[in-house]
């Protein structure tokens, strides 16, 4: 989650000139996430002006930082990156992901998995706040629910009968996994999972209708409802403070669904993902696949103002927040906007203080984990799906992100509308950057992998390519400043497969 976009510009113009952090065709507003502490809620004006005085110190601060060497500045770039390919025939040929911290540790975090029991490729992107552990655990958990969920009545009864004899009958091929839990949550989500299981069994002898849409949000809903059982869970009389601090952090996520021509998205919160189509002249266009669930969305507002009583309608969503705390109105995790009083006070408060309950709150739940879910066909058209958290949104707009992976796959360098930095120019100095631009155009890009080309220009991009001292700067910054500048990104890149669409059965 990051931080007011207008505070982001004013720091950032004072550090970078005017080559602005964020694109200035983009105009989406952002805002920072709630943590307990009582003094985070601020007025607008408040926190922009806190920001901006905070600009001289972090002009001093960036100057004394060393510059990053090109090849330093790709290492870190490329660290966390992936590239997998199928040789399998399928819709989809290959996907690139790759992230950059700006937490420490970082929040974001993302899966990507077959599924082996069925047919389908499952992707995803989560988004932490408050903390890295929700994020981490559902990015482990949340797939082999959806898993489970699609599972056809007479495979799931061989797979519960595998767990119940402790027999290997694998969900899933998770791929580029670095994440383990510890051995006491392992054995826990394991007995939830298998409760879900033998429960979702009896469901399917008895309906045998399947819809992709309600597969999906029972997968999300129950998975939540299992962290919040799992933190009120008490062993020996005693809170278990590792799943209770799951509980209290939380995630948003978006995570696709892909079998043959069939693309379903899931997503809760603000992580988005883009379809990129290449229409009938060449030309790339951006088409959203995800509804931001936060202030700037009307439709999610007054669905909150249905939930609760007329008389709330000036607390439950105050200074474009939930309860004037949370940006997100969907989200897993986050339970203290979901629990009522009595259990937030004899649970949570006595390890979290009085802070813990939010204010003006009467009518809990406030928060949902239900996911919006949206179905595409897919089209011969249809080149590549990005998926990425908010910190990629922040930077670079849907259109910017389609524009760079297309010209990315062609090898070519981004090209933008030539501007002039400044009207005062000499006629010698213009005719230079027309020639470093026309030699910009002989170069193919630094990185193989799209996500990471997403990255670089996202950080680094200027109308003039890429300004290495803003990317080093980037970089480079001390942990106590970097957050004002950028958020974690994640980022997953997937292809199609336009042969296979174009011949592929309905």
């Amino acid at each position: 989650m990051t931080i007011g976009c207008r505070a982001q510009q004013l720091v950032a113009n004072k550090c970078f000139g005017k080559c602005s952090v964020r694109s200035a065709e983009y105009r989406k507003r952002v805002r920072p996430i709630c943590t307990f502490s009582k003094n985070v809620i601020q007025q607008k004006d408040e926190v922009i002006s806190e920001y901006y005085h905070r600009t001289l110190y972090t002009s001093k601060k960036l100057a004394a930082t060393p510059r990053l060497s090109p090849q330093e500045v790709t290492n870190i770039l490329r660290a966390n990156e992936h590239t997998q390919e199928f040789t399998t025939t399928g819709s989809v040929k290959s996907y690139d992901s790759n992230q950059l911290s700006s937490n420490n540790p970082i929040e974001d975090t993302r899966t990507e998995a077959q599924c082996l029991l069925t047919k389908g490729l499952l992707l995803g992107v989560f988004d932490g706040h408050g903390g890295a552990s929700c994020a981490q655990v559902i990015a482990k958990r949340l797939f082999h629910y959806i898993t489970a969920c699609l599972l056809p009545p007479d495979i799931l009864h061989k797979y519960l009968n595998a767990l119940e004899n402790n027999e290997t009958m694998e969900l899933l091929d998770v791929y580029n996994d670095k994440v383990e839990l510890v051995d006491e949550l392992k054995i826990l989500y394991e007995a939830s999972f298998k409760t879900f299981v033998k429960e979702l069994s009896q469901i399917k002898d008895n309906q045998r209708d399947f819809q992709m849409k309600e597969a999906m949000e029972k997968a999300f809903l129950r998975l939540d409802y299992d962290l919040s059982k799992e933190a009120l869970y008490k062993n020996d009389g005693k809170v278990n403070m590792k799943t209770l601090s799951v509980a209290m952090s939380g995630a948003v996520a978006c995570v696709a669904h892909i079998d043959g021509p069939h693309l379903h998205i899931a997503s809760i919160g603000d992580c988005q993902s883009v379809l990129g189509v290449l229409t009938d002249d060449n030309t790339w266009t951006a088409k959203k696949l995800t509804t931001e669930h936060n202030t700037d969305n009307q439709e999610e507002i007054e669905r909150i103002f249905k939930e609760h009583p007329n008389n709330e309608r000036d607390t439950v969503i105050k200074m474009e927040r939930l309860l004037g705390q949370l940006a997100p109105l969907r989200a897993f995790g986050d339970f203290r906007y979901k629990w009522n009083k009595s259990t937030l006070s004899s649970t949570v408060l006595p390890h979290y203080g009085e802070s813990v309950i939010p204010p003006n709150y009467y009518t809990p739940p406030y928060l949902t984990a239900r996911p919006e879910v949206k179905h595409h066909r897919l089209t011969p058209r249809d080149k590549f799906l990005v998926i990425a958290s908010d910190g990629l949104w922040d930077l670079v707009s849907p259109l910017q992100v389609v524009r760079l992976v297309g010209e990315h796959m062609s090898g070519k360098v981004t090209l933008s509308p030539f501007r002039l930095p400044r009207k005062d120019m000499r006629i010698s100095d213009i005719n230079n950057m027309l020639l470093q631009r026309k030699e910009g155009l002989k170069m193919k890009p630094i990185d193989r992998n799209a996500a990471t080309h997403l990255m670089r220009n996202a950080l680094g991009g200027t109308e003039y390519g890429i300004d290495h001292v803003k990317l080093s700067q980037l970089l480079s910054m001390p942990q106590e400043l970097v957050r004002v500048f950028r958020d974690d990104i994640t980022i997953t890149v997937t292809y199609f497969d336009s042969e296979y669409l174009r011949h592929c059965p309905p």
